[in-house]
């Protein structure tokens, strides 16, 4: 069977790039190993409860009108209204470190004040800082990458200051330890701080709905449980894709939004000396909590709170299974829906190493979850009101289940820290899209498959 352009993977990213193929006529084809689109950001139902993956919070929420933003940008390029993602805005959230509270919601103003407020002497600089992020052109595919820790440490002088910005950036896209490139830095800081979270009262179900429903409309064909096993190449060319049911497709282009490293790996001539030294290191662990109450009656209405539990933030692999000196701690109940969610639930985020968790068998494995779940939930109460008493249900991933589910090396949720801007690789007719092509958030990862499809398909007519 032969396509204009095959996609992997049927995340955010491949659902994005075949509506907009499919829109302009393009015969596409979206092959997903899973059984459930979304990679990444997914959702399932587990004892009686709908739950989702991924996704805390769409960032770049802006509000209906508002056009020149990522978000409307977005829906115009899916011939999509703003109603069919149906969000809703975040009340309120927080970075806490150890005496220090910075909040903020999605008025920028509002979090412009608040780091003012809690870092008076550094009120000019910040504002020099926020100069420097408006007037950077963080979308130029060809900018050499900067060190944004040496851009925000040549303007801002206070060390907590600095880690209490990189924060939530880092935890909500950044594949590097520590530092992260500084047009990335600025997406998120836009996306976050100018713009905002917003979450549909469906959760990551309705944005996919959305999206696949838009996509078969086009004309496009989706192909589940169809695993790409290997990318036959000759004369700098992919000449054929093969799936694990042993059928041969080939298209004149391929977007994989697999992974810069998991694509290569596809390649009939992968060399491992040569790419595997691209691949992601950091990975997460999440601990989902269904409670018997909603988060407010116990007087917590706060949406996401990014904690650290130092004066200083360490975002690197941690040398111990999970690391939970610092994370997110995300109440889907706590933004402002038209009526309540039907129960209360808490999703907490830390670092964890894939390593540690690979090695271990099924008995450890299931005895090191309830360990590091009840480690954990010690540490988050020192943030958060004491739930510990109303959790009903628990459900926790780790980067092993990451990796099963998504085929991430080492369970790399943001992929490699290398990011292939262009999208381009060495074979003429496969690109990259989605996280290792370097738009973060969903909105972005949307964004990118959008203008890959663009930029190597569509402008070629």
């Amino acid at each position: 069977m032969h396509y204009d352009v095959l996609i992997i993977g049927a995340g955010m990213s491949g659902l994005a790039a075949g509506i907009r193929l499919a829109y302009y006529g393009k015969r596409v084809c979206v092959v997903e190993k899973h059984y459930r689109v979304g990679g990444l950001n997914s959702f399932y139902n587990l004892g009686g409860h709908k739950l989702d993956v991924g996704l805390h919070a769409m960032t770049n929420y802006v509000p209906k009108g508002v056009r020149l933003a990522p978000l409307p940008k977005l829906l115009r390029q899916l011939k999509l209204k703003a109603e069919d993602f149906a969000l809703c805005p975040q009340r309120m959230s927080a970075i806490k470190f150890p005496d220090r509270t910075v909040r903020f919601n999605n008025d920028f103003d509002f979090f412009v004040q608040e780091v003012i407020d809690n870092f008076p002497r550094q009120a000019d600089n910040f504002q020099n800082l926020l100069k420097t992020i408006f007037e950077y052109a963080e979308l130029n595919l060809c900018a050499k990458p900067v060190s944004a820790r040496e851009v925000v440490s040549s303007i801002i002088s206070d060390p907590l200051h600095i880690d209490m910005i990189f924060c939530p950036l880092m935890f909500y896209g950044n594949a590097q330890e520590n530092d992260m490139e500084f047009g990335q830095f600025v997406i998120m800081f836009k996306s976050i701080f100018c713009e905002g979270f917003a979450r549909p009262q469906a959760g990551v179900r309705r944005i996919l709905d959305v999206l696949v429903k838009k996509y078969k409309a086009c004309g496009g064909e989706l192909k589940m449980r169809c695993a790409v096993t290997s990318l036959k190449c000759a004369n700098g060319r992919v000449e054929s894709i093969l799936l694990e049911n042993g059928e041969a497709l080939t298209a004149d282009r391929i977007l994989s939004s697999a992974g810069y490293v998991e694509t290569m790996k596809l390649l009939t001539d992968y060399n491992s000396s040569k790419f595997n030294s691209n691949a992601g290191q950091l990975s997460f662990v999440e601990f989902i909590l269904v409670l018997n109450k909603e988060p407010a009656e116990m007087g917590y209405e706060t949406t996401i709170v990014f904690y650290n539990n130092s004066t200083r933030f360490d975002y690197r692999k941690p040398d111990e299974l999970v690391d939970v000196s610092s994370g997110v701690i995300c109440c889907p109940n706590n933004f402002q829906f038209e009526n309540p969610l039907p129960e209360g639930m808490l999703r907490i985020t830390n670092l964890a190493n894939f390593d540690l968790w690979n090695r271990l068998g099924e008995e450890e494995y299931n005895a090191q979850k309830a360990a590091w779940l009840k480690a954990t939930l010690k540490e988050v109460v020192k943030f958060v009101p004491d739930f510990r008493d109303s959790i009903v249900f628990t459900d926790i991933f780790t980067p092993k289940t990451i990796h099963r589910f998504t085929g991430r090396i080492n369970g790399a949720v943001y992929g490699t820290p290398n990011k292939t801007k262009t999208g381009r690789t060495h074979l003429d007719n496969l690109f990259i899209c989605g996280t290792d092509q370097g738009f973060l958030g969903i909105v972005g990862a949307m964004l990118s498959g959008i203008s890959m499809a663009n930029l190597h398909v569509l402008q070629k007519i």
